[in-house]
């Protein structure tokens, strides 16, 4: 019987599709890479999610065939060495979307009306903060959006629809007709969008070319009385920079669901600002989307157990050469 090792836990429909699929399935007793290692050794499949998978592990883990990755973001898997070995690895592009979209609004719309500082306020007796607080529509305002893939286009239509902002894209790599489909204008000029939009949000994943994209200089870019939000991958931001341009209130605040490494450590700069709004990755994690993952992260590795070419790999180019 073919065993799948579950690196981390993942929705008990993904679980029942493996054993359907006449999967044996384990799971990890932690999820730390040394461990792993020493669990992976007689797996013919594995699903992680943000712990991801490093080499050494993928050396130890002679049987492996295929690699199943639970969710878009793949920066916590050695992909490079993965394919060097002829590792497929599949992952899931399109199931988190809309969970992700409507968080993205969600942390607009709580920075907008203040609503941690509302409670907070309601709940100390200062019932007088109505008077005093600073409250904004989200209506009419312009929204930056830092990367246009499905999660982008998703949000910007339920900006556009929902509340009536004005949507600009930055993405070279997104052609005309797509924008034009979502009613979405261009930005060729990153730096110059930051100086106009009211909310910059980020939609893109995390290569050594966007580690660190906002960092203290395009912060400064930023139009004052702007926000940041952040569901995409926390080393896109610089985060002490982030809290010098909260804190002395060139921004209106920001929100971080991400980290660059999570969970983040106790001394975090960001725990110290009232004003950026925190989350632990939740943006995906709705009940439906997890759901939704995991069947198609089961499904995936199922089909490439069965021989049969999945529909979204990572790394396409080990098909043809792959584990068997």
């Amino acid at each position: 019987m073919a065993i799948c090792l579950l690196i981390q836990p993942i929705h008990e429909a993904g679980v029942a599709l493996l054993r359907q699929a006449g999967l044996e399935v384990r799971r990890a007793s932690a999820f730390d890479m040394d461990t792993v290692a020493a669990e992976i050794v007689d797996a013919d499949a594995a699903i992680c999610r943000n712990a991801g998978l490093n080499a050494a592990a993928m050396k130890a883990a002679a049987r492996l065939k295929v690699l199943g990755n639970h969710g878009i973001g793949v920066d916590p898997v050695d992909v490079g060495y993965a394919t060097e070995i002829g590792l497929p690895i599949i992952f899931t592009p399109y199931a988190n979307v809309q969970s992700v979209a409507e968080h993205t609004i969600l942390q607009m719309l709580a920075i907008s009306k203040r609503v941690r500082e509302a409670d907070a306020a309601v709940r100390a007796g200062h019932y007088d903060m109505r008077y005093t607080g600073e409250f904004h529509e989200l209506s009419g305002k312009t929204l930056a959006l830092i990367g246009f893939g499905r999660t982008g286009r998703y949000t910007a239509r339920i900006a556009k629809h929902g509340f009536s902002m004005r949507v600009i894209a930055y993405d070279p790599y997104v052609e005309d007709v797509v924008l034009a489909e979502e009613g979405v204008e261009r930005a060729s000029d990153l730096d110059a969008l930051l100086g106009e939009a009211d909310v910059v949000s980020l939609h893109l994943q995390l290569t050594p070319e966007t580690r660190g994209l906002m960092n203290r200089q395009r912060l400064a870019q930023m139009k004052r009385g702007a926000m940041l939000v952040n569901t995409s991958r926390g080393g896109l931001v610089d985060a002490d920079a982030l809290v010098e341009a909260v804190t002395s209130e060139r921004l209106a605040g920001a929100a971080m669901d991400v980290f660059d490494k999570e969970p983040p450590p106790a001394d975090h700069p960001f725990f110290k600002v009232e004003r950026i709004l925190l989350s632990p990755h939740i943006a995906g994690a709705t009940r439906e989307c997890l759901e939704r993952t995991a069947v198609q992260t089961a499904a995936q590795v199922i089909e490439v157990l069965q021989d049969k070419r999945p529909a979204h790999l990572v790394n396409p180019a080990v098909w043809e050469s792959r584990r068997r």
